[in-house]
Order: C-alpha cells, then sequence, then structure tokens
C-alpha cells in the first residue's frame, strides 16, 4: 500500500503521462466527462460520476475500420490501425469498471472484436473507490463493492492523501514507474474509509432493489407480460439512457465518401431508436414498446442467459438520473414487482 499528497497529484499525472497516454475526469462547459491529461485540463476528482462511462476509452464512441481507394482502376483496402500506445485510464468508480468486464464478455468472445481487444490489452486501469455514493446508485445490487473496486490499480481518497494499491500486473507495472512519487502507507485508513462507505451503502434508497424472478430462465414470463404496455408510454425515444450506460454496446456501421476513397467507421447506436437493425424488408422491433422492452430484457434476461448469470446493469444510477421522463432500470424492476409481472 502506498499513498500520494493530493497536491502532487499534477506530478503523478504528468509522470504518468510522459510514457503513456492518460485519460482522466475533466470538467469543461460544467459537466465532468473522461478526457485526454493535459497541463490546463481542469481534473475533477471529487465528481462522483462523470455524465458518461470511462467506456470511450475501450469502445469509442465513432472509430475507422477501413478506408478504400480506388488507384488506377483497382481497388486498395487499408484496415484501420489498431491501438498500440499504451494508456492509463485514471478514476473509473467501481461500477464502471465492472461495466468493461460486461463489454469483454462481448467483444472477446469469439469471434474476438480485434479493435475493442488492442485497446484491453494496452490500457491499464486506476479505479478509486467512492467516497459519498449517492440517492440514485445501487451498484451492491449486482455485486459491485463501491469501496473497493477490482482493477489493475485501486485508490481511495482519503482526506489530503491518495492511496494507492497494485491488484494485478499491470498495475504492479505502472506503480514501479511512478513509484518514485509515492511513499509507503499504513492500510488502517483505508480500511476505516472502507467501512464509513458501506454505512453509506446501506442506507441508500435502492439498494435492496430485489433482482428476484430476473434471470435467464425468465424469458417467456417477462416477455409476454402485459405489464410492458403501460410501462413504456412515457419513453421519448431519445436514447439517453443507451449513450450514458456503460455497458451499453450497440453500434451501427455506415459508410462515407470522399473524392475516390470510401471510409467504414463504426458509431454506437441505440435499440431505442425506430431505424436500429433497419433492414430492406423494415425493423423487426416495429413499435416503441417492443425496442424499450428489448432494452430492459437484454439488460435483465438475455445478457445473463448468456454470461453466466451475470446482468448487463451495474447500478451506476446514471439512467436513474438523466431519463428526461423518469423511466429506468429501477422503475421496472419495481413495477413488475409490484405487480407480479401480471396484471
Amino acid at each position: 500500500m502506498f499513498k500520494i499528497a493530493k497536491e502532487n497529484l499534477s506530478a503523478l499525472f504528468q509522470l504518468i503521462a510522459e510514457k503513456q497516454e492518460l485519460y482522466l475526469p475533466v470538467k469543461a462547459a460544467g459537466q465532468t466527462n473522461f478526457a485526454a491529461w493535459d497541463k490546463d485540463a481542469q481534473v475533477d476528482l471529487d465528481t462522483l460520476k462523470t455524465v458518461k462511462s470511462a467506456k470511450d476509452a475501450f469502445f469509442p464512441q465513432s472509430e475507422n475500420l477501413y478506408n478504400v481507394t480506388k488507384k488506377e482502376k483497382k481497388m486498395h483496402i487499408e484496415p484501420g490501425a489498431l491501438k498500440e500506445q499504451d494508456f492509463v485510464v485514471f478514476g473509473m468508480r467501481a461500477c464502471d469498471v465492472k461495466g468493461v468486464e460486461v463489454l469483454d464478455r462481448v467483444f472477446l468472445a469469439d469471434p474476438i472484436d480485434s479493435f475493442y481487444a488492442a485497446r484491453r490489452e494496452h490500457g491499464t486501469i486506476v479505479a478509486m473507490a467512492c467516497h459519498e455514493p449517492e440517492e440514485t446508485c445501487f451498484c451492491k445490487v449486482f455485486g459491485i463493492d463501491a469501496a473497493q473496486p477490482a482493477s489493475d490499480v485501486a485508490a481511495w481518497m482519503i482526506g489530503e492523501d491518495l492511496y494507492w494499491k497494485a491488484l494485478t500486473e499491470k498495475g504492479e507495472a505502472l506503480t514501479e514507474a511512478v513509484k518514485e512519487l509515492l511513499t509507503d502507507a499504513d492500510e488502517a485508513p483505508v480500511e476505516e474509509e472502507k467501512e464509513a462507505v458501506h454505512a453509506i451503502v446501506e442506507k441508500l434508497p435502492y439498494m435492496n432493489l430485489s433482482l428476484e424472478g430476473w434471470n435467464g430462465d425468465a424469458l417467456k414470463e417477462k416477455f409476454d407480460s402485459p405489464v410492458w404496455e403501460e410501462l413504456y408510454k412515457p419513453c421519448l425515444a431519445c436514447g439517453t439512457c443507451t449513450f450514458v450506460c456503460p455497458t451499453c454496446q450497440c453500434y451501427d456501421i455506415k459508410d462515407y465518401t470522399a473524392g475516390e476513397s470510401v471510409f467504414r467507421y463504426r458509431c454506437w447506436d441505440s435499440c431505442m431508436y425506430s431505424d436500429f437493425t433497419m433492414m430492406a424488408h423494415g425493423n423487426n422491433r416495429n413499435s416503441q414498446m417492443q425496442r424499450f422492452r428489448q432494452r430492459f430484457m437484454h439488460k435483465l434476461v438475455y445478457y445473463p442467459a448468456n454470461n453466466d448469470g451475470m446482468y448487463s446493469c451495474v447500478g451506476c444510477g446514471r439512467c436513474v438520473e438523466k431519463c428526461p421522463s423518469a423511466l429506468n432500470i429501477v422503475k421496472v424492476v419495481k413495477a413488475f414487482q409490484d405487480q407480479g409481472g401480471e396484471k
């Protein structure tokens, strides 16, 4: 266990950035999101939740897949470059780290997504324990410990010091690279901090949310329930929930032309949109109720059915905070709990 004074964090960031790319929470225009570090960045480690998670670092909102260029009547294909530079994502929370594990099971399963795999290979995560979880948090429901993030390096901000503990080989390598700025530390303050965080967690309103009846075996029961017909109606199909979610992995692939070149790229998409997976014959889910149902069935039924019971929700609470119609996964679970899935 090591520690570093808060006043020395700028030196830590600069030391990391000398050899690797560094991404961390940066405040700009009144909002905090993960961005590349530079000396002028307004680093914000105090905000509990960034607007979007750091999933961008591993699954970018848009990325080039390949280019096709016509030269002398021949077509030349140039694949997009895979990530080769090592980088550090500093300041992720335990829920967002779990979100990366959810993405791993999608993009690292056969056939492996080479773009994602390259980023995971070169990325090191320094995760910060939550100091004061908020009312919209419910990570404990999904087995996540807000006080003990499972990452390459776990960090705790306590008083005027940041405590640092390597948990993996990547974490050990990063620790060795910045060891000149770290000092040995007693673990007692961290244990006290964990107890304090756990006490806060137990008092949060959604921490006792029951997932009883939601699992990979509940397909027919939940899919056919009439509860969806009433529940979806306030949905605006804006897609906000999917874009702030740390586990949503839907994307579209598009082409655009520039002279004699064609560029193919992929970008985030949303299952809440009417043109999502649109094909020549139309859309398989042609009503907003069906699209609404798809999102939550995937989180709570389809994904656990194919991933050893793991849910595709991490309880970060972003959808609770951002949905303009107050529709979110908590409301869905409670609606079925209150009505038993039947009318």
